[in-house]
């Protein structure tokens, strides 16, 4: 269990670094500034709009005596705003990579560089680096899909789906939204998505630690968009532990464990509990 607190000072960290760092952060701001606009107008559309749909897609209840119409619908459009609020709370951070891959990049950079040591570079052109990026995501937002729909099936099962499986839609939303983050760090160290997220699963409780906060987070409105430089650095800073990058370095290991007056154990050092 507490490689859940591993990853969250991960977290920390990150925000912290770009607090010591406002250029960075105010650097970082632009992207999710954009792909923020575009999501709330699309959720509050959902808001007014879910009821309808799900009228239009039970025509089979409109004989229904009350209250059972009512529960029912009611029912099917809290969880079509919920599955809507799921999605975007993933292909939130997708999107604003996209949107902001040269920003977050030259941010993760500048967290490389500040660690010490070489400064990964992918070396390909721009074009490629969005191409590769935007296909990745897709593939991740197949697997949310996926996983989106088997949980949404689930929310019909009695006092499981009000309890269980929510609890579940989080821990699946925190672990991909942290693959999607470390993957600025990782794309620039030629990891491709399988490696990526064999990693991330070694250290799964880690990954949920940095990931399942963060994404409770960004359901608070624009809270995401002030958070997103600070959890960029902290993938980063993740992503060189999950890559074993300080090891056999006493001097960075020294550093990094009393960063900040806190022990930080590295990702990649085993550890038995």
């Amino acid at each position: 269990m507490r490689d859940l607190g591993v990853g969250f000072r991960y977290l920390v960290q990150g925000q912290k670094w770009v607090g010591r760092h406002g250029r960075w952060f105010g650097f970082g701001l632009l992207p999710g500034l954009v792909a923020l606009v575009l999501y709330a107008g699309a959720l509050v559309g959902l808001g007014y709009g879910a009821d309808d749909l799900v009228a239009w897609l039970t025509p089979f209840a409109d004989d229904w005596t009350s209250p059972w119409l009512g529960m029912f619908r009611g029912t099917l459009t809290g969880l079509v705003f919920v599955f809507g609020l799921f999605l975007a709370v993933i292909t939130f951070t997708a999107v604003t990579l996209l949107v902001g891959q040269p920003f977050y990049e030259s941010l993760s950079e500048e967290v490389d560089r500040s660690e010490g040591g070489d400064v990964p570079e992918s070396g390909l052109p721009l074009w490629r680096e969005l191409w590769i990026s935007a296909r990745d995501s897709l593939r991740v937002l197949l697997r949310v899909a996926f996983y989106g729909i088997l949980l949404f099936a689930c929310g019909f099962i009695p006092v499981v789906g009000q309890t269980v499986v929510p609890v579940l839609g989080f821990c699946v939303s925190g672990f991909f939204l942290a693959e999607e983050l470390t993957a600025v760090a990782l794309q620039r160290r030629g990891v491709e998505l399988k490696e990526r997220l064999a990693l991330l699963r070694g250290r799964r409780m880690a990954t949920l630690g940095f990931g399942v906060p963060l994404t409770l987070a960004f359901l608070v409105p624009f809270v995401a968009v002030f958070l997103m430089p600070g959890a960029v650095a902290g993938a980063t800073l993740m992503a060189r532990d999950l890559r074993g990058e300080t090891a056999g370095e006493d001097e960075d290991d020294d550093r990094d464990d009393h960063r900040d007056g806190h022990a930080v154990p590295p990702l990649h050092r085993p550890q038995h509990f």
